[in-house]
């Protein structure tokens, strides 16, 4: 299929020739509406004339294709994104592509020389990517090009000037990559090869000539396309040829030793390592970048000695890296106690999402209610205290960089229901220690007793980056292995907001890291902001499976297992799919907004249920819609007489099975203070739409667009279609309809 950029809106500046003209003459055969930029001057940037991008314009008009001119200077950036606002209404894609040459040698480089390459270059694609810059991120979309230069990654003789201001604009791109990605606004820059005005002056007349600018458009366009999720790249393209960059850099050599102070003889001894390239490591952002830079603490403390970089060091052995699993394997960590209230387990339900707003949530939230509990995942807190205590720096066999510890999976298990205060104790042992390659996996168990009860069991698996290849074991049977959700649709949807923040209350029952509350640590880890605890996006998930299939009673809790996939930002909403396979629950849960799995290969095991629970329709019984339209019903309790005022209508819902009606749904949000009924209606109603039961989950759950499956026949509209456009407000943090 062609890619089409139909309602996209295009600025390319420098567009009246060469490479300009060319991105502007194919955004518009392809249905963009281009803004053609071009002052007009000479490659030195003298004169001015709206004749280039004048001629342009017309011969996209007469194609069919819409544009307008601009004949402004790129440093009036908010006068070029005016044009498109005013002319198209918006502005989705900016291609920087002005340019103009004023080569000297360094020696003859005049202020005036340097100011006018970097004022049109880089100030310049600043200043006009600035100006797009909120416009994109109001809109959720935007895809910006920098255009840099051979010249600016390598250098090149008489270029300073040039060569500066190109390769400045490759790292402001680098950046732009990383605060517009969660507004899926992506940046990408190219170094093209081709004739133009400016190649002209460094490469001979018949070069010029075969190297065309419509053997470089090609790849502007694919980077541009809302297909394309490429940012943050680096691309060299000419000739109908393309090749990706990437930075390479050698493992180094630590050159000082403890208590000693570092010489540049030292330097000068360790320089050939420092400068081999064998086995060379690939950083792609600051968080790598340091990694080397910070280990060396660890490691000159440890060894006293000058020696490798960590990352070849753990290439080279057990012994270099750090990790000897048959000294780990069965040491135990200091015992550790937590003492605690009921306000340590109501802080903590307050933190995995609880609300007063559910009646149901309220044993778990007052101290004085007849059956206040504690949540059942609370039993990750005290054993989490006996993990984070520092002691595993003591563990002989694990000499690991904490700096590049990551939390991967975690099981608990209960034994009996969770006090709501005492003391508990744990005892955490070194279970197993796995070689995955690219770094090592530490089994911990942990056992928590209540005197001298055992209360729950946690297993934590922790990777830490960078450790593997000593040669250990890849598997064990110590480890609480993760399960595949089954191959079907889900049972049951749950669909709940996190808020901004959450992670600033959760971290109250004890996770201090400040990975997920201060923005220039989480920047350091390559984070746009602040991410939830995994462990938070646990209790939610288990929240979700109490309550849809053990009615909230904390005694039907056995035990939960997931997989820490992908980041959380609080605000988002987690999407928890449950199987219900006999007693155990299989759970899968997703960001919402991005559709990432954050929990996979989850289960949750249960006492006491049977398939026929009257929780969950039976397999191959009932409808899984209904689950939906329960809470739907129970938002319209609610919030009802809002909704009235915001919908002012009546929805109804035909569900099928096996291509017959097995359900009749009306969703009266225009008398009273709304309602929810089953069965015939009697009234009239505005909108009525009809879908299978099973693609009514695919469309719920974010699997099947709505507007797809009304195309494809699958999802059935009758009466005033206008108000479907409502139905968001009804089922909102709830489904993607």
């Amino acid at each position: 299929m062609s890619l089409s950029f139909e309602g996209r809106v295009v600025l390319v500046t420098g567009a009246g020739g060469g490479l300009g003209k060319e991105y502007a003459l194919a955004f518009a055969s392809r249905g963009a509406s281009v803004v053609v930029n071009d002052l007009g001057v000479d490659t030195k940037g003298g004169g001015r004339s709206s004749a280039a991008a004048d001629k342009v314009v017309e011969e996209i008009r007469a194609k069919g294709g819409k544009a307008v001119a601009n004949y402004d200077s790129v440093e009036d950036g908010e006068k070029l994104i005016q044009s498109a606002l005013d002319a198209f209404g918006r502005i989705d894609i900016v291609v920087n592509n002005a340019g103009i040459l004023r080569d000297r040698s360094f020696a003859r480089t005049s202020d005036l020389d340097w100011d006018l390459i970097h004022r049109v270059h880089l100030r310049g694609s600043f200043l006009v990517t600035r100006a797009a810059w909120n416009h994109m991120k109001n809109q959720k979309f935007g895809r910006i090009i920098m255009t840099a230069s051979a010249a600016g990654i390598y250098g090149n003789f008489g270029q300073a000037n040039y060569s500066a201001a190109k390769l400045g604009l490759l790292g402001l791109a680098n950046t732009l990559a990383i605060e517009g990605r969660k507004y899926n606004i992506y940046c990408n820059t190219i170094a093209p090869v081709a004739g133009s005005r400016l190649t002209e002056t460094v490469m001979p007349p018949d070069l010029v000539a075969s190297l065309k600018p419509e053997y470089v458009a090609p790849l502007v366009l694919w980077l541009c396309h809302e297909q394309c999720q490429e940012n943050g790249g680096l691309f060299e393209v000419g000739a109908g040829w393309i090749g990706k960059l990437r930075w390479e850099r050698t493992q180094g050599q630590i050159v000082r030793q403890k208590n000693k102070p570092m010489t540049p003889e030292g330097v000068r001894d360790q320089w050939d390592a420092i400068c081999d390239f064998e086995n060379a490591t690939k950083p792609a952002n600051v968080q790598e970048s340091l990694h080397s830079v910070v280990s060396v603490l660890s490691q000159v403390d440890s060894e006293g000695k000058v020696g490798a970089n960590p990352a070849a060091a753990a290439a080279s052995g057990a012994s270099g890296s750090g990790i000897n699993p048959a000294e780990a394997v069965g040491q135990k960590l200091p015992t550790s106690s937590f003492s605690f209230t009921p306000t340590q387990c109501i802080l903590y339900a307050l933190g995995v999402g609880m609300s007063t707003k559910d009646p149901d949530s309220l044993r778990f939230l007052y101290e004085g209610h007849q059956d206040f509990s504690c949540l059942p995942t609370f039993g990750v807190i005290p054993s989490q205290a006996a993990t984070m205590g520092g002691g595993l720096s003591s563990v002989p066999g694990l000499n690991i960089d904490f700096t590049q510890v990551l939390h991967g999976e975690q099981y608990l298990e209960l034994y009996k229901p969770l006090p709501t205060s005492g003391t508990l104790t744990s005892e955490t042992t070194v279970a197993d220690v796995l070689d995955k390659g690219s770094g090592a996996v530490i089994l911990l168990d942990v056992n928590t007793y209540n005197g001298d009860e055992l209360v729950c069991y946690n297993q934590f698996s922790v990777f830490v980056v960078g450790a593997g290849r000593f040669g250990g074991r890849r598997s064990s049977d110590k480890a609480k292995a993760p399960l595949p959700p089954p191959k079907r649709a889900p049972d049951a949807v749950v669909i709940e907001s996190t808020t901004r923040d959450q992670a600033a209350l959760y971290r109250l029952s004890g996770d201090w890291n400040p990975l997920h509350i201060d923005p220039s640590f989480a920047a350091m880890g390559g984070f746009s902001a602040p991410i939830l605890h995994g462990l938070c996006s646990f209790g939610f998930a288990a929240r979700h499976v109490l309550k849809q299939f053990a009615n909230n009673d904390p005694s039907k809790f056995k035990a939960i297992k997931v997989r820490f996939a992908k980041p959380v930002f609080p605000g988002q909403s987690l999407l928890t799919e449950m199987w219900k396979e006999g007693s155990r629950i299989h759970i899968q849960s997703k960001v919402k907004e991005t559709g990432d799995v954050a929990l996979a290969g989850g289960y949750v095991d249960l006492h006491g249920t049977s398939d026929a629970s009257p929780e969950i329709l039976p397999q191959g019984g009932g409808l899984q819609s209904e689950l939906v339209f329960a809470e739907i019903g129970r938002r319209i309790k609610e919030l009802g007489s809002e909704l009235v005022k915001k919908v002012n209508a009546v929805f109804g819902w035909e569900i099928t099975k096996d291509g017959k009606k097995a359900a009749e749904w009306t969703i009266d949000l225009k008398n009273n203070s709304g309602s929810l009924l089953k069965g015939p209606y009697s009234g009239k109603v505005d909108v009525t739409f009809t879908v299978s039961d099973e693609d009514f989950m695919e469309v719920v759950t974010g699997k099947l667009p709505p507007q797809k499956a009304f195309f494809a026949g699958k999802l059935k509209v009758r009466g005033n279609i206008m108000l479907s456009q409502k139905l968001e407000v009804i089922l909102k943090d709830y489904a993607k309809l």
